[in-house]
Parts: structure tokens; C-alpha cells; sequence
């Protein structure tokens, strides 16, 4: 059997850019799609912590050492500039691989930077 676990996430980062008028997506700092493990179109979740809100999107990568997390299209109804979000994403893993597995916790400042990774 497989279960679910998290394979990674980028918690508290700031919201820099909402936009409406866009296909749909969340762009995301190349430096932080790498160090925590993901990649343009992988699906992730995101966790507004301002509002509550809650969606699934898929990632398009931003500027290097930008900062960069843009809301993009009908997600930018649920999160705006300024707010506080987790950007979260999962794997499936086998009963054999769990007992080893950890995820990767990537720690930001307010400007987006990578301050600690777990």
C-alpha cells in the first residue's frame, strides 16, 4: 500500500504579486523551488495563514533570488500581496520507504530568503 506524506514545503513566505488576469499558477523564486525539491507544473498545495483560505495549483518558475511568489489567476481571489502562506507538496510512499523518509522544511524571512532548511 501507499500513503501520502509531505514531500516538502516553504513555510511563511510572503506574497508578492496577486494577479487575476492570468492562465493560473503560483510563480515561485527558482532558489526556492530548488531547495525544496520542486519543479514548474508540480502540483502544490498552498495554505494562506492570513485568511485561511486553501487551494491547489501548479508552479511556474520566477526570477532567481527574487523572492518571487506570485499568485496568479482564480488563486489570486484566495490570497493577496502581503499575506502569509505555506506552499506545500506530497509524495507517495511505500510502506518500506516510510520509516526513512523526511521532508524538506524550507524557513523564509519576510523578503523570501531562505533562512533555515530542516
Amino acid at each position: 500500500m501507499k500513503r501520502i506524506f509531505l514531500k516538502s514545503k516553504i513555510h511563511r513566505a510572503s506574497v508578492t504579486e496577486d494577479a487575476l488576469d492570468y492562465e493560473g499558477s503560483l510563480g515561485l523564486d527558482e532558489d526556492l523551488m530548488k531547495e525544496a525539491d520542486l519543479f514548474p507544473y508540480e502540483r502544490v498545495d498552498v495554505y494562506n495563514v492570513t485568511n485561511g483560505e486553501r487551494f491547489s495549483t501548479y508552479l511556474v518558475k520566477a526570477e532567481k533570488g527574487s523572492g518571487t511568489v506570485a499568485v496568479l489567476g482564480a488563486a489570486a481571489l484566495k490570497a493577496r500581496t502581503g499575506d502569509k502562506v505555506i506552499i506545500a507538496s506530497y509524495a507517495l510512499l511505500d510502506e518500506d520507504e516510510i520509516a526513512f523518509f523526511l521532508p524538506k522544511v524550507v524557513l523564509v524571512d519576510g523578503r523570501n530568503h531562505i533562512k533555515e532548511i530542516k
